[in-house]
């Protein structure tokens, strides 16, 4: 990236006076605003046709964004090919639900099938792409997300599958974590993977991992590139075509 072009995307995001990105910025984000922006752009990553498998958590929200007009088959490792949208109060069918736990509708043409076809078609290299949550992501695209040590863990669940078998992979997840950075230099977690994670998205920006590290190719306008910097202690370059995440 040529220095004077840098300079002036730096001069124009670095005009927005934000004196503290975690405490100032942050406070004007809700929980369920912060959900929605990373969810919201997670879900213009997938094609007409595409095969997505969501994690748990945040990850499940981004069914609720995919135009109506686009076709994307959502699967679910306990075993729904054909995932729809949350399920409305008034009407929930508790028969059906999502590897989290949470009531969905099953979209027209859905099939079931059990844990080891879900499986099957994650190791296969049958998913075109994964969305999932992480405790910490690395400049070279490795993943941590299933276990702090110390703490009580039901197990890893499908991530490692997933990360191996999807021909991409997206981290869905808040950028911080109660103050503790996530997106670092070099995971200390145990890894879920090595060297598998292709774009990052949080509520205050979009990485990209290339074969020379992390580019920040979209950023939310309540932050500036310095900020982000603040916390975020992997290194990363500044693409030439940044633009500001709508939000």
């Amino acid at each position: 990236m040529e220095l004077t072009a840098q300079k002036t995307i730096e001069k124009e995001l670095n005009s927005k006076v934000v004196t503290d990105p975690i405490s100032a910025a942050h406070k004007e984000l809700s929980k369920e605003k912060i959900r929605e922006i990373i969810a919201k752009r997670a879900a213009k990553e997938f094609k007409e046709g595409d095969v997505v498998t969501l994690g748990i958590g945040l990850p499940t929200a981004v069914a609720n964004y995919v135009p109506e007009n686009m076709h994307v088959i959502f699967q679910s490792e306990n075993g729904l090919l054909g995932v729809g949208k949350d399920q409305q109060k008034d009407n929930i069918d508790k028969r059906i639900i999502n590897a989290g736990g949470g009531y969905v509708e099953a979209k027209y043409g859905a099939c079931f099938y059990d844990s080891q076809m879900a499986f099957t078609m994650m190791r296969g290299g049958h998913i075109d792409a994964t969305v999932l949550g992480a405790l910490q992501v690395d400049e070279e695209g490795s993943l941590a997300s299933w276990v702090i040590p110390g703490k009580m863990v039901p197990g890893m669940g499908g991530s490692m599958d997933l990360v191996v078998g999807a021909k991409k992979v997206i981290i869905a997840m808040e950028h911080t974590s109660k103050g503790q950075i996530k997106i670092v230099d070099k995971c200390t977690l145990p890894l879920t993977a090595y060297k598998e994670v292709d774009m990052i998205i949080t509520e205050r920006c979009v990485f990209k991992v290339s074969d020379c590290g992390l580019v920040l190719t979209e950023i939310n306008p309540l932050f500036t590139i310095e900020d982000i910097r603040a916390c975020t202690t992997a290194h990363f370059s500044v693409s030439d075509h940044l633009k500001f995440m709508d939000v």
